[in-house]
């Protein structure tokens, strides 16, 4: 390239982003509403007492209202909450799933809201799906029947949610299947937020800002706030695209997301309840390589620190646990950060045999079932969490393995293991047989036995048992182990376990052995 033309280049790259000015209305049936938030996605405005706003835009920016909790947002033919619009005047590349249409010269920025609707009063639920991660159109099956239909029906918890919000991982790559599954979330009727996960990128984009381009066209901004009643709900981008590198894409932020934090976090009332809901972990797991950057970390607890109520909602791993960020993460605030990293709806990844309903088992690799987690909002501004299990009882809180016959006498080194779906290291969890005394059993670093027997009845198989095999079996942080005792009569023994859910309370599971006497 001539040296003229590479200073050319060089110059226009440097000139400043030109901005120009929009203005619109919020309005209630044609009643301007007052003193609502409107962000470009880094910078906030309020409207006037009626209802109107002015905000500087610049190309590839998304305008949109920030649901206050007195009001609800309308819904459009797909379902989905009503509540942006782009401003593209060039619209974007086509990409291989398409790409988002030039925003006509007079499109209006008007927002509607419906303000007639009573407030929420907590306490109230929220339904958490981690990665639904659906391939093909018969995961989106799976997705209706063993999550949406028995919420649907009241066999699991969560028909009454105020709203809801996927954690990313929406789709595995096939972006094609967004409006198939926005059709089975939209059953249930309620007002979901979407996070974008690494699978829900255009890997064919050359760079991050156009990596979500399709996902944008289908869910709006990247980055967007959600007030009810006392809980406002972040719903963040935390995936940085890197093309040509691997892997392709690291935990992280963008400056315009921490500029749009900075704006809501600093009007916002201290005592409020801060929920984060975003795709990869803040936390890096034990022994793995920095999976969020440590310098976006540090920059984005200086901002949650002020705030006493503070949780983070996270997926991507496909195990479940939970992780208190504290002062050897960098962590200032005066209680350990809590995060959940919820399990995933797709468990496994729709892996595994087939039920009779031909849905298949989708055990996660720790030994979580596949499932979904509510968010109890609580008047004082605090939560209370649970995870809902998608087979077998919704309310089961725990799984027992242990072995079926043992030899009266034996050396009593075979233990029943406790998978607590929700359990926290520290937690209390007991062990009984029949009506004796109640006796603590030990976390450990384990892999679950349960599906330890599914991976090798899967390596024994003579033909596939299912499309895909569940996970190899990891590590499990929330298995605890205790040996059962050998001394006993002869016969069969009730094997009793009782875990203390801190939101829950008590849970219990029942097993059972038999004591066989034999001879050398």
């Amino acid at each position: 390239m001539p040296r003229f033309s590479v200073l050319l280049s060089s110059l226009v790259l440097a000139l400043p982003v030109q901005a120009v000015e929009i203005a619109g209305r919020v309005h209630d049936g044609g009643r301007g509403v007052g003193g609502v938030l409107v962000s470009n996605g880094e910078t906030l405005v309020r409207t006037d007492a009626d209802g109107r706003y002015r905000i500087d835009v610049e190309d590839g920016q998304t305008v949109f209202v920030i649901k206050p909790p007195q009001c609800a947002l309308p819904t459009g033919e797909d379902g989905l909450p009503v509540f942006w619009r782009h401003y593209l005047p060039e619209g974007t590349p086509t990409l291989r799933y398409g790409g988002i249409a030039p925003t006509p010269a007079d499109a209006s920025w008007d927002f509607a809201l419906d303000c007639s609707v009573p407030a929420a009063a907590p306490p109230f639920d929220v339904l958490v799906f981690g990665d639904t991660q659906v391939t093909r159109s018969e995961d989106v099956g799976y997705y209706r029947e063993d999550i949406v239909a028995p919420i649907l029906s009241g066999r699991s918890p969560g028909r009454e949610a105020r709203f809801g919000v996927t954690l990313g991982d929406v789709v595995n790559d096939r972006l094609s299947l967004y409006p198939e599954l926005n059709a089975v979330t939209a059953q249930l009727g309620i007002p979901w937020l979407h996070a974008a996960g690494n699978h829900d990128m255009d890997f064919d984009a050359a760079h991050d800002t156009a990596s979500l381009t399709n996902f944008r066209r289908t869910y709006g901004p990247d980055t967007l706030a959600y007030e009810e009643g006392p809980v406002s709900l972040l719903v963040l981008d935390d995936v940085i695209y890197r093309p040509g590198e691997r892997p392709a894409y690291v935990g992280g932020l963008r400056e315009d997301q921490f500029a749009f934090l900075e704006a809501y976090l600093g009007q916002l009332p201290r005592e409020r309840l801060v929920v984060l809901a975003m795709h990869i972990p803040l936390f890096t797991p034990a022994g793995k390589r920095e999976t969020f950057r440590a310098a976006d970390r540090e920059r984005l607890y200086r901002l949650l620190e002020p705030f006493p109520n503070v949780l983070v909602l996270s997926a991507h791993t496909h195990v479940q646990q939970h992780y208190f960020h504290g002062a050897e993460d960098g962590w200032r605030g005066a209680s350990p950060l809590h995060e959940y990293n919820v399990g995933a709806v797709c468990g496994g990844f729709w892996g595994g045999a087939k039920d009779a309903r031909g849905v298949p088992d989708a055990v996660m690799a720790d030994g979580t079932p596949n499932g979904h987690a509510l968010m109890r909002v609580e008047a004082d501004g605090g939560y209370s969490l649970r995870y809902v299990p998608a087979k077998g009882d919704p309310e089961a809180g725990l799984r027992l393995y242990g072995p079926r016959v043992l030899r009266r006498g034996a050396y009593p080194g075979v233990p029943v293991y406790a998978n607590v779906f929700m359990g926290i290291d520290g937690d209390r969890v007991e062990m009984r047989i029949g009506d004796g005394d109640w006796t603590p059993m030990t976390r450990v670093d384990e892999p679950d036995p349960h599906v330890v027997r599914i991976n090798l009845a899967d390596d024994a198989a003579g033909s596939l048992r299912g499309f895909d095999r569940v996970p190899q079996a990891v590590p499990s942080t929330h298995l605890w182990r205790a040996m059962l005792p050998t001394d006993l009569a002869s016969g069969v023994h009730v094997v009793e376990v009782r875990a203390f859910d801190r939101w829950r309370g008590e849970l219990r599971a029942q097993t059972r052995y038999r004591l066989d006497d034999a001879e050398p």
